[in-house]
């Protein structure tokens, strides 16, 4: 597989990463399996994905312990990147951006990864309580410690219902502010056909710095691969059960954007979510796409999109695409 650096470090990557949140995290609970988990980690490694993507906060730390069980087989084929900074509370998740929470978070993720180094260690939430330089300053010690290799930020401050271009103001206030402490060697943000709002301003301020660049749900979490039927319902435990964008309504008006990547894709002998990730790669050198799925077979299929070259015709067809409608936030 292409390899991709993390930013202006000396760090590669497979070009498409896993996103290993949703074989303990978020989506429906009975559809979770620990050992079908566990070979889609080994697929996707096998297939040279190396970027394996968690938080502490998946399980909570359930997900980390999966990951645990492939690396301590499998370390030197891996690059692990997990996140500190958000806390699930009894009726919401909590940020918590204090340094002596960052120390132990950080030695809690090593023990359960079983690994002596991060190498992407990301901020999930910025503490509105703590100033940025703190966190971000704690978070450099590890570094200087040898406990990570290199630092990140998620895109803090991207969720409060804006859309359109200066959705990322807040974060982007948050990066510069910690790039004055100790480089931020990635950001991950939501970047996919459907949701093209980090285009404007934030892959921009990352190409423009040497940063890399983490393209969250890529897939639309799933409907981008053409496989959700609207209308089909959701367990009541999936987050998508109430999301705006997942009513049957909104799914149906969404169709033409899979119907447009399901014409791309035909012509390469490909799939609609192998086309969306294709997409992705093309924005620019620096992003790498972490989908995120629970079983070998997916893992297996969006490793295959790394070999797929679209046309400049195939790329202008898909950015031409209606963005998905209904509220996301």
């Amino acid at each position: 597989m292409e390899r991709r650096t993390v930013g202006a470090t000396a760090l590669t990557v497979g070009a498409v990463g896993l996103g290993c949140m949703p074989m303990s995290w978020a989506y429906t609970a009975s559809r979770r399996d620990g050992e079908e988990s566990v070979r889609a980690v080994h697929t996707a490694l096998d297939h040279g994905v190396t970027l394996l993507d968690t938080a502490d906060m998946y399980g909570p730390f359930t997900n980390e312990l999966l990951l645990g069980r492939v690396l301590r087989e499998r370390r030197s084929d891996a690059f692990v990147a997990t996140k500190c900074g958000l806390l699930v509370g009894e009726q919401h998740l909590v940020a918590n951006g204090r340094p002596s929470y960052v120390r132990r978070a950080c030695d809690a993720s090593l023990r359960r990864l079983q690994t002596e180094v991060i190498d992407l260690y990301l901020l999930h939430r910025v503490d509105p309580e703590v100033p940025v330089e703190e966190t971000w300053g704690a978070m450099a010690e590890l570094v200087a410690a040898g406990k990570v290799r290199a630092l990140g930020m998620s895109a803090v401050g991207a969720h409060g219902g804006r859309r359109g271009r200066h959705r990322y103001e807040e974060t982007l206030r948050h990066l510069a502010r910690a790039q004055q402490v100790f480089p931020v060697a990635a950001v991950q943000a939501e970047l996919s056909v459907w949701a093209r709002e980090a285009l404007a301003e934030l892959l921009p301020w990352c190409a423009a710095r040497g940063v890399g660049f983490l393209a969250a749900m890529p897939l639309g979490s799933g409907y981008l691969t053409g496989t959700l039927t609207p209308g089909q319902g959701f367990e009541p435990d999936d987050p998508r059960a109430r999301h705006p964008r997942f009513t049957a309504e909104m799914m149906a008006a969404n169709q033409p954007v899979v119907a447009g990547l399901r014409r791309v894709a035909a012509r390469h002998g490909a799939t609609p979510g192998q086309a969306a990730l294709a997409w992705a790669l093309a924005q620019h050198p620096s992003v790498v796409p972490v989908p995120g799925t629970k079983t070998a077979r997916y893992a297996a299929e969006n490793a295959g999109a790394a070999r797929l070259r679209l046309t400049p015709a195939d790329l202008a067809e898909i950015s031409a695409l209606p963005q998905g409608r209904g509220s996301w936030d």
